[in-house]
């Protein structure tokens, strides 16, 4: 994957392209400091959620798929962003050598609005899904499979804050107007993270992405970060 998405320096959400820049370097601080703090804090936890997962189930502690990631760079005066793919690490919340095909059905689904509507939701996540472990099942309500992607905050495939990482073949189904919503770090939270998550149609999902693209700042940043603790908390939209 190599394609380049051109983001325009300009006329994009509240910002300038001097202020940009800026905004770039203060978020790329921020994911350091915070990231790290957050690493070296949680780091015990993560030690044990290690352990248990591989108590659980048989298998690897760790999930690792590869991720369409993006690389911000400028050519004649423009801001472009280069796709390319990560491999993300999450801690494994379904048994090892689950069929994956399922899943790209569902997410094939979920993009195209074929869903059938579950209590009046069309929910991003598989429902009932046989493959999640009892460990996986918490692990996934509380985000806590997440915390592994911390490592790529550090290594800058990720920002704390961003639309969240998707694999290569949700995007292989994304129309050329979605482009815009790679725009952008993927992220460990962001709107659609904090508004309903699993809860929301893949139009009012990609709504929100772009909207975070077009007014990316630092106040919107943190007031995103502020609304992740109260969201992981109530297990909205986490199934």
């Amino acid at each position: 994957m190599g394609p380049v998405v051109m983001l325009p320096t300009s006329g994009v959400g509240p910002l300038g392209a001097r202020d940009r820049r800026w905004y770039f370097l203060a978020k790329r601080v921020i994911d350091l400091a915070l990231g790290s703090s957050l690493f070296v804090l949680l780091l015990p936890l993560m030690a044990i959620l290690a352990v248990a997962v591989k108590l659980d189930s048989r298998g690897p502690v760790l999930f690792v798929q590869d991720r369409v990631g993006v690389r911000r760079c400028s050519w004649h005066g423009g801001v472009y962003w280069e796709l390319r793919p990560f491999r993300c690490l999450k801690f494994r919340s379904m048994v090892a050598g689950a069929d994956q095909s399922l899943h790209r059905q569902h997410v094939r689904a979920f993009v195209r609005g074929q869903l059938v509507a579950d209590e009046g939701r069309t929910r991003f996540k598989l429902a009932n899904d046989s493959r999640v472990t009892r460990l996986g099942h918490l692990l996934r309500r509380t985000s806590l499979d997440e915390l592994p992607q911390l490592v790529h905050v550090l290594k800058g495939e990720m920002s704390l804050v961003g639309p969240r990482p998707v694999p290569l073949y949700e995007v292989a189904e994304y129309r050329e107007s979605d482009a815009e919503r790679l725009m952008a770090l993927p992220g460990i939270t962001g709107l659609w993270q904090v508004n309903g998550r699993a809860d929301v149609p893949f139009i009012d999902m990609m709504r929100m992405d772009c909207e975070y693209v077009r007014n990316q700042s630092l106040w919107l940043d943190l007031k995103i970060l502020a609304a992740t603790v109260p969201a992981v908390l109530s297990g909205r939209g986490a199934k």
